[in-house]
């Protein structure tokens, strides 16, 4: 009896060690583990072990994993690669819907300020007296400076009736903060007419590249084309950009026939998209400025490479690389982490050199009139062999 105890103890103490070293191996075969990977993470539990036994307070082990995965991404010095807390996770999740809750404003960015560059009529920002021109310093208490756009504008978006805290500095006055109410804000992406006394020419503005937008574009599109349509400009300042997808299904619709885009990963394989557009072409004159990002640069890049455009304004934003989300298992947060990188179809990076355009022009910020805007209706008349207009246009801007 005791000769059977033992032999079944042997074989369950073997079972133990044979699964405990199955499931090391395991680890080791997912993490690619050698011994300098292993001494890396010997020194990491090492040193989370010495903070939660010695450290003067209690500590939340959940935070430290937090802080070590957000210092982990930091370390890449990638400006859009990011650790996302479950709030800025959810809220990226719903950046691309049509419909939101946000205080309806739109904001432009340099590495300097955050920027309030228009404020939509009847919305929570208007109602509380943001203008035009206000700095945004802080959402919520924290500051804004060398946050990345997107987070940026995920911060002050969030739930319809849910409350959101902007520290505004304007200039003369000490800063100030500002307690706002989010309400649904519905973006409509895409705004196309036909000039008033400028026949023939037509003018879309795209403020960013959801999932409804192409076919928005192609509405407008249409809808110029029957209003009898010679020329058209393409207004994409301010654009941050959006969905890759979307901004190819629009490039079909106006790059020629060829390389759109390429997407390089860092094995060196390539993701192409190309048009098929033949015939006869509109002319086109394609409008950008420091704050036409990603997305946007794509677009105005494949116009560029490929003779299609003229384009006018300012350098843009050169976000040129490709990021995916990756949800972390069994949590609600996630890793937002480059992968590749775009190529516009004459084998340039906009990657931190942006899109340069054929005609720069500035637009101060005391301007009265958009000396932009008349600079490509200026272009598009050219190439239509008709005189310049000196007719200013209000500008349209995406909403946060």
């Amino acid at each position: 009896m005791i000769g059977k105890i033992i032999k079944w103890l042997f074989f369950a103490t073997l079972s133990v060690f044979t699964a405990v070293i199955l499931l090391a191996t395991a680890i080791v075969y997912a993490l690619d583990l050698n011994n300098a990977k292993t001494s890396q993470l010997a020194r990491f539990f090492a040193t989370m072990r010495f903070i939660e036994t010695q450290y003067v307070d209690e500590v939340d082990p959940a935070k430290l994993i937090d802080g070590a995965i957000s210092g982990m991404v930091r370390s890449l010095g990638d400006p859009h690669s990011a650790y996302l807390d479950p709030a800025t996770y959810q809220k990226l999740k719903e950046h691309s819907e049509g419909t939101f809750g946000g205080i309806g404003v739109v904001m432009g960015f340099d590495e300097a300020d955050v920027r309030v560059i228009s404020v939509m009529e009847g919305t929570p920002g208007e109602s509380v007296g943001l203008k035009a021109g206000d700095r945004i310093l802080r959402v919520d208490g924290e500051a804004t400076k060398g946050m990345e756009p997107e987070l940026v504008a995920a911060s002050i978006r969030g739930e319809a009736g849910t409350e959101v805290v902007l520290t505004i500095g304007r200039n003369g006055e000490a800063d100030k903060d500002y307690a706002i109410t989010r309400d649904h804000i519905r973006v409509k992406t895409v705004a196309g007419r036909m000039l008033e006394n400028e026949p023939g020419v037509g003018y879309i503005r795209i403020v960013q590249f959801s999932e409804n937008t192409g076919k928005e574009f192609r509405d407008a599109l249409n809808s110029l084309k029957e209003q009898g349509l010679q020329g058209l400009i393409i207004d994409l300042r301010a654009n941050p950009g959006g969905l890759l997808t979307t901004c190819v299904e629009i490039a079909k619709e106006v790059v020629p026939a060829g390389l759109i885009v390429s997407v390089v990963n860092r094995d060196g394989s390539k993701e192409e998209y190309y048009s098929e557009l033949t015939g006869d072409l509109i002319p086109l004159v394609v409008l950008i400025d420091n704050n036409s990002a990603s997305a946007s640069e794509i677009l105005a890049g494949a116009l560029h490479d490929t003779n299609a455009a003229t384009l006018v304004g300012k350098t843009s934003y050169g976000k040129g690389s490709v990021q995916v989300i990756m949800p972390i298992p069994g949590q609600d947060d996630a890793v937002k982490l480059t992968i590749a990188r775009y190529y516009t179809p004459s084998g340039e990076s906009i990657q931190d050199t942006g899109v340069r355009p054929d005609v720069e022009v500035d637009l101060p910020e005391d301007a009265t009139e958009d000396t932009q805007y008349l600079a490509a209706v200026s272009q598009i008349k050219a190439k239509l062999g008709q005189l310049a207009p000196q007719q200013p246009m209000q500008q349209l801007h995406p909403a946060q």
